[in-house]
């Protein structure tokens, strides 16, 4: 019986010895911000997702307004897309444009040229996740052109 209750007590005292604390950021005190022109076209939102608790990861929920894109880019360590709402387009350079739909994971190796966007119709939103590899995450190239937005 004591050592029932020497291992109770033990067992009752563990999550205390181990219990750890969270960090919570309320969705409003995430401050964003409307984008440069230099590196978007269009009507463009970007909230950081990731503090600096997150070491190299960066993080941004970004919504692009219908018609809205990035320019021609790429990340050093690659990126991660997911895409949480609307309706976008993507494009390797040199490739074929693809559609993204709510919940479509996308991932761009590093140092491939691409961009994304919402459609010329629908806005949409997307997680945007890479890692700040070689002291940049991102190498911002030319605008894109209609020509390649629009897949004429």
């Amino acid at each position: 019986m004591k050592r029932l209750a020497a291992t109770a007590a033990i067992l009752l005292t563990v999550p205390c010895a181990v219990a750890q604390s969270m960090e919570l950021t309320k969705a409003d005190d995430r401050e964003g911000r409307f984008v440069s022109e230099e590196r978007f076209t269009g009507t463009v939102f970007l909230t950081p997702v990731f503090g600096p608790n997150m070491n190299n990861i960066r993080s941004s929920e970004v919504t692009f307004l219908a018609g809205a894109r990035t320019a021609w880019h790429s990340h050093p360590g690659g990126q991660q897309l997911v895409i949480t709402s609307g309706t976008g387009w993507t494009q390797v350079r040199g490739g074929e444009r693809v559609v993204m739909k709510v919940g479509d994971v996308i991932w761009c190796p590093p140092d491939v040229d691409h961009w994304h966007g919402a459609t010329d119709k629908t806005s949409m939103t997307h997680l945007a996740i890479f890692p700040n590899a070689e002291g940049s995450g991102v190498d911002w190239k030319d605008h894109v052109s209609d020509v390649d937005y629009l897949g004429e």
